[in-house]
């Protein structure tokens, strides 16, 4: 059977997992997606079964419905040409009227999602007092997503007395508390390392902006060309946006995400599978633990939170021992997302730096290197002025002609002045042609305190002496007419 599916020798996962399973122990598995992990609890299932018995022997508990309907085509694969056993799906967005059709019939094998598992239960069209063996798959993911309350249900409806299958991607320390509430004395194994699975891909992390993201895309799909490629983005929202934007620019692409219904959810899945479909636009929860042969190239459009969740997306390329290219697009914000990613997975990923090469972009990135220039600045502790003269380093300063030392009674200031004029100071003599008084304070053109001024106006400034700032100076007179 298995030479038939082209499976010539076990995967690590299955090899390791498969003699205790069929001993009759509880296990924890621990592998990465694509590894084969679905065969190691499957292959010992079936044989496991009672063929002559009528009723649900084998129960499969998967997140997502995608999942659900991939495990089941596994099962039936293997379970062709057998009348005597037979596998259902059960999951929401189907016809429940189907399901309960089916399910009057024998079936030793459920594979379903926690909600409408317990839907079936509360209408009692479902009966798992028969139960020998329960697989929780994707486990991290299932409480991640909300579902510790349905899974306590659900183990509440099973026998005790059952073999209990525990097998994820990831064990994290709630999945570890509830293996330790319902597995007793579990064989514990562990394919080592996310290196084990990433080491074939290679990773980028593109540095870009906002407004440049989406238009780096583009430039990279025209650029790799990929096969089939998956694009991740952190809300349903934001996929359908994204993919609605590459549809209008004539790119074969499609969404995948909870707001779809199941018959398109299956039709854009079956596409995709087929190759006739490019570019797959998906959330975390719709694309976990897909298994799609071909996907050459994946796209972190918005970076993942956190390290397993990065895994899980760039696991769906260099499947089985392929070569792939996983490229995560930063934004200066996300920069403590990538450190905790590179920490996680023990490496560093090469940097390419794409910025937006449009007018508004390069606007916006001058606007950015200012900004990085007066951090800079103010981390210095002050400059230079234009005259020469070091400033004190304060917000508030003297203005182009005026400094701190110049002399008492001086055109352009006074020693003890904060904020000083082109054309006089608060120390110039009452009546002078440059002096003013000065404005009110709190006023807009100054006061005690003030720290910003504008040197080039003032409300009282006299007029200036001939020939001190030119014909065209354009300082206001006294009339408070500009020349």
């Amino acid at each position: 059977m298995l030479r038939r599916l082209g499976i010539a020798s076990p995967t690590p996962i299955q090899e390791k997992a498969i003699p205790p399973v069929l001993e009759g122990r509880d296990v924890i598995g621990q592998a990465q997606t694509g590894t084969g992990k679905t065969l190691a609890f499957v292959l010992p299932m079936l044989e496991k079964l009672d063929p002559t018995a009528p009723y649900v022997q084998g129960l499969i508990v998967s997140p997502t419905r995608e999942l659900a309907l991939q495990i089941t085509a596994e099962v039936k694969k293997l379970i062709a040409g057998r009348d005597d056993l037979r596998a259902l799906a059960v999951y929401g967005g189907q016809d429940v009227e189907a399901q309960l059709h089916k399910l009057k019939k024998t079936v030793q094998i459920v594979i379903c999602t926690p909600g409408r598992l317990l839907d079936h239960l509360r209408r009692e069209t479902i009966e798992l007092s028969h139960v020998k063996m329960l697989v929780l798959d994707e486990a991290d993911q299932m409480l991640h997503m909300g579902f510790l309350n349905e899974v306590e249900e659900i183990l509440r409806a099973v026998p005790y007395k059952r073999q209990t299958l525990l097998f994820s991607a990831t064990i994290p320390a709630n999945v570890r508390t509830l293996a330790t509430q319902i597995l007793r004395d579990p064989v514990e194994i562990t394919v080592k390392g996310p290196q084990v699975t990433l080491k074939d891909i290679r990773q980028w992390a593109v540095e870009t902006t906002d407004r440049a993201k989406q238009s780096n895309l583009r430039r990279l799909i025209d650029e790799q060309n990929p096969f089939l490629a998956m694009i991740f983005c952190r809300t349903k929202r934001r996929a359908s946006t994204l993919n609605e934007a590459l549809q209008e620019l004539g790119y074969n692409s499609d969404e995948l995400h909870g707001d779809l219904s199941q018959s398109k959810r299956e039709q854009v899945m079956n596409r995709f599978r087929e190759a006739k479909l490019q570019l797959l636009v998906a959330t975390d929860v719709a694309a976990r633990g897909l298994d799609v042969e071909g996907v050459t190239h994946v796209f972190n459009y918005d970076i993942p939170q956190d390290v397993d969740s990065y895994i899980h997306r760039i696991g769906r390329t260099g499947r089985a021992g392929g070569s792939g290219l996983a490229v995560t697009f930063v934004v200066p914000r996300d920069q403590p997302e990538l450190a905790a990613i590179e920490n996680g997975i023990g490496q560093t990923l090469e940097r390419r730096r794409m910025m937006d090469e449009s007018p508004e972009g390069k606007i916006e990135n001058a606007r950015e290197q200012a900004k990085q220039e007066l951090r800079r600045g103010a981390r210095s502790g002050g400059g230079q002025s234009r005259s020469g003269t070091r400033t004190s380093g304060a917000r508030s300063g003297g203005s182009r002609d005026g400094a701190r030392g110049s002399k008492p009674g001086s055109r352009e200031g006074t020693r003890g002045s904060k904020l000083v004029s082109r054309e006089g100071a608060a120390g110039s003599k009452p009546g002078s042609r440059e002096g003013t008084r000065g404005p009110k304070p709190g006023s807009r053109e100054g006061g005690r305190g003030q720290q910003n001024s504008r040197p080039d106006s003032s409300r009282g400034a006299s007029k200036p002496q001939q020939g001190s700032y030119g014909k065209n100076s354009p300082i206001r007179s006294k009339r408070g007419k500009s020349r």
